[in-house]
């Protein structure tokens, strides 16, 4: 018995990504941490007086916003103790708050110092720090390597199947669209343009 794989239409590409890969997921951060780098900006402003620190956290247009929020924290710290922490801590919100949503993303409230931070950002922040990227690079593109070569070898695995075995046809285009979905998100990140992605 002979055996092919199947071809794929685009409409079923369109389908399968839809129902299998497009569903929404959180983002990770940790600049919605007590600890992390906004409410520590956020710190620095306003023990200094001085709010351009936090401005290069929110977009241009919500500058505004953040200088008449930053004064009015200022006059209430004035007042010290409970007034004084209740102020910063409404402060380090709005500004966070402010942030999320120029990044597109929601504020789902201030997470205390020590939360651990997802493993890709904390790698990002070392790489930064010890200021060389190297280790990094070469960590991500092994890694990469790795998941692209296990999601073509499983394709290649299912490729060739009986004609007339649905359920191995379906494992195929499965695996199928997962290589070339994921294929598709390393060039966009990489290229930051979908239309760079080799078609077949």
């Amino acid at each position: 018995m002979s055996t092919r794989p199947i071809p794929l239409t685009l409409a079923m590409l369109a389908t399968m990504f839809a129902v299998a890969f497009l569903r929404p997921a959180p983002a990770a951060a940790h600049c919605d941490s007590m600890d992390g780098p906004v409410v520590t900006a956020a710190r620095r402003a306003l023990e200094t007086r001085e709010v351009s620190g936090v401005l290069i956290w929110v977009l241009p247009e919500d500058e505004q916003r953040i200088r008449d929020a930053f004064q009015r924290t200022l006059k209430v710290r004035a007042l010290g103790g409970d007034a004084r922490e209740l102020a910063d801590l409404w402060f380090f919100e709005t500004l966070v708050r402010i942030h999320r949503a120029g990044e597109g993303e929601p504020y789902t409230g201030l997470k205390p110092a020590g939360t651990q931070v997802p493993a890709g950002i904390a790698a990002a922040d070392h790489a930064i720090e010890s200021g060389s990227v190297d280790r990094l690079a070469a960590q991500i593109g092994g890694e990469a390597g790795a998941a692209l070569r296990q999601r073509f070898e499983h394709v290649q695995e299912l490729r060739t199947y009986a004609p007339d075995d649905v359920a191995a046809g379906r494992r195929y285009v499965q695996a199928y669209v997962r290589y070339i979905h994921f294929v598709e998100q390393l060039y966009e990140l990489i290229h930051g343009n979908a239309s760079a992605v080799p078609r077949s």
